[in-house]
């Protein structure tokens, strides 16, 4: 994993940036992809009183990926109203 530390930079403070970034994308790969399954999860649930339940947690998922700018907040807005319109029409 830290190979790629050897034969770039020479500054202790850039040596600190590439591990701390490296620590960043796998933590922003793992709310990206934990929100996108709970986005499958809700889209494929069927029952109405289980999707109104999971709605404001999905919601509140998509909320912080977007105040920490791993999806942009139009996106997080757009699945928001999308999944909303979802839960209503379920009978």
């Amino acid at each position: 994993m830290h190979s790629h530390l050897n034969d770039m930079a020479n500054h202790k403070s850039a040596l600190k940036r590439i591990r701390q970034n490296e620590v960043r994308k796998v933590r922003n790969r793992y709310y990206h992809k934990t929100a996108r399954t709970a986005l499958k999860v809700l889209r494929n649930e069927e029952n109405k009183a289980a999707a109104t339940e999971q709605l404001p947690k999905v919601i509140a998922l998509l909320d912080k990926l977007a105040k920490r700018n791993i999806i942009h907040k139009n996106k997080a807005a757009n699945l928001k109203s999308k999944l909303t319109k979802h839960v209503n029409k379920l009978a």
